[in-house]
């Protein structure tokens, strides 16, 4: 199976995302006062996984608008809560985070015992893309379609194994309720980031994980893997050539992937506005929205609200996944 995808992109993205901030008077507009410092962008996955990439594509134009270095921090572990939590007890005034869907809605709906509050700590900044999951198992897998190849998934029950990046994430959620759906009862491993869990399918530690695109697609089109399906209602623009799940019989089944910009609640109202409005035109230049599309995301690039709208909505669907499938830490 082959994904459509763009190989090369202009490296004067950055300059002309710049340009593009100046000419709307964005740079001119920032607080004498702020940024003062370097600028610290935390992430809660390892060097290679989804966010990670996306953040240093951020990086170099985010720093050349503000005028002050941005450094991309790796904070691993907890599904991304930990890199969340340090972002939201931040006091420094220059610490921001490149956090999923997880991180900023059903943390606390997961587990009561996580020291941030999504919806209290953190200041909105702005939605960056969205993707669906791509359902990945490895190349020898059984099966010479992706119906035969669910057919004999729901026989195998508990023989079967999935990753994902951590207890809460989408990846996670979204496999529990494929399993409800589709009637699967494969048993979850989590691991630290995506890239170690290709690892592990490849090796044949564990058989199926919900991938974003870019990351399914490099290794499908490398043999290694194959794909077997998204997570969209219908085929998706970032992996064109691969059947949507309801397309191979999982009926009902849909689910997003997300990242964004989030700052500490402390941060000043004007400041997070300004941040926003240079972030969201950043991302939606030409350039820059083909390097994340090449990664595997959709632009958006949202105002605050537009962010804090999406928080509220995911924050039921995701709960309700939690609630519905009675998922808990382990």
């Amino acid at each position: 199976m082959n994904f459509r995808w763009p190989v090369h992109f202009s490296r004067s993205w950055a300059r002309r995302a710049v340009c593009a901030c100046l000419t709307l008077g964005m740079v001119s507009a920032w607080s004498a006062d702020w940024p003062r410092q370097t600028v610290r962008l935390v992430v809660g996955f390892p060097a290679g996984s989804s966010p990670d990439l996306t953040a240093r594509a951020l990086a170099e134009p985010l720093s050349k608008a503000l005028g002050q270095n941005v450094i991309v921090e790796n904070k691993v572990g907890a599904g991304g809560n930990i890199a969340a939590d340090t972002v939201a007890k931040s006091t420094d005034g220059h610490t921001l985070g490149l956090m999923i869907n997880g991180n900023m809605t059903i943390a606390r709906i997961l587990n009561p015992k996580v020291p941030y509050d999504p919806l209290k700590d953190l200041t909105p900044i702005s939605l960056i893309g969205k993707a669906p999951l791509v359902l990945t198992v490895p190349a020898n897998a059984p099966g010479q379609t992706a119906a035969q190849w669910l057919s004999q998934a729901q026989k195998a029950g508990n023989q079967l194994s999935y990753a994902s990046p951590g207890v809460g994430t989408v990846a996670h959620l979204g496999m529990e309720l494929l399993k409800a759906k589709a009637g699967l009862a494969a048993v979850h491993v989590p691991y630290p980031g995506n890239p170690q869990i290709i690892t592990a399918m490849i090796g044949g530690q564990v058989q199926l994980a919900l991938l974003p695109p870019a990351m399914a697609a490099a290794q499908v089109r490398g043999g290694k893997l194959r794909a077997i399906g998204t997570t969209s209602t219908g085929r998706s623009p970032v992996a064109p050539e691969v059947p949507s799940l309801s397309e191979i019989g999982v009926k009902d089944y849909q689910l997003e992937i997300w990242n964004a910009v989030a700052a500490p609640a402390s941060m000043p109202a004007a400041v997070a506005s300004q941040l926003s409005a240079v972030v969201s035109e950043i991302v939606r230049s030409p350039e820059m929205r083909e390097r994340l599309f090449q990664q595997g995301w959709q632009v958006v690039g949202s105002s605050p609200e537009g962010l804090r709208n999406r928080i509220g909505t995911d924050t039921k669907a995701l709960g309700d996944i939690v609630r519905s499938q009675k998922i808990e830490l382990h």
